[in-house]
């Protein structure tokens, strides 16, 4: 479809707003990569936008669970922007070793290619919050991270083990991502420790 011809009101920095835009419609296709999860109802897999959504939500109501003087705007940033390269570089699963041996080299060149398309100043600041996500070097990044970790095994445990059973996911190979959630929230990877010991019990992990 041909775009219309942009009108501009005055005092607008026309360049800018064309490169802005250019950004704005492309993350659109966020909404098209779809991830290996279900939705907690089961009905369907969730798509990439609706995940960054739902985790800057939950970063909203998790924030009492953050380390003291966390900046929960922050977070909510990270999450909405920690998933745009996935547009290129798609949705890798964390349990798929072939997989996230090339994960870091993919997302960067998206990265490289995404983050360029909007005005040199919000590249700079999106790309080094993307980078401050992946680093987790900051409390911010970590409970960023805690909470995108976490969601899976929520959707996990409410689908009878979802992904955890169709590819034969161990307690253990959970276990290592629980570590990740603890570092960035001592209450949330309690939870997840004890979800885990549920979903063992009821079959959703394989032994190991």
């Amino acid at each position: 479809m041909t775009e219309p011809a942009p009108v501009f009101a005055s005092g607008v920095d026309h360049e800018r707003l064309t490169s802005q835009l250019r950004f704005i419609l492309e993350t659109d296709k966020l909404k098209r990569i779809l991830r290996r999860n279900m939705l907690v109802d089961g009905s369907r897999r969730e798509n990439d936008a609706e995940h960054s959504w739902h985790l800057a939500l939950a970063a909203r109501v998790f924030a009492e669970y953050a380390p003291a003087g966390t900046d929960i705007d922050r977070v909510v940033e990270m999450l909405v922007l920690h998933d745009i390269v996935e547009i290129d570089a798609g949705d890798t699963f964390i349990y798929d070793p072939g997989q996230a041996d090339s994960q870091s080299e993919r997302e960067r060149a998206a990265a490289d290619r995404i983050f360029a398309l909007l005005p040199e100043d919000q590249a700079r600041s999106t790309r080094a919050l993307w980078e401050e996500f992946e680093a987790r070097g900051t409390a911010e990044a970590r409970f960023a991270k805690a909470i995108d970790r976490l969601a899976p095994m929520l959707a996990n445990w409410h689908t009878e083990g979802g992904t955890w059973v169709r590819h034969g996911v161990t307690r253990s190979q959970v276990a290592e991502k629980v570590k990740i959630i603890a570092e960035g929230s001592e209450a949330l990877g309690s939870y997840a420790v004890a979800l885990i010991e549920d979903a063992e019990r009821r079959g959703y992990l394989a032994v190991g």
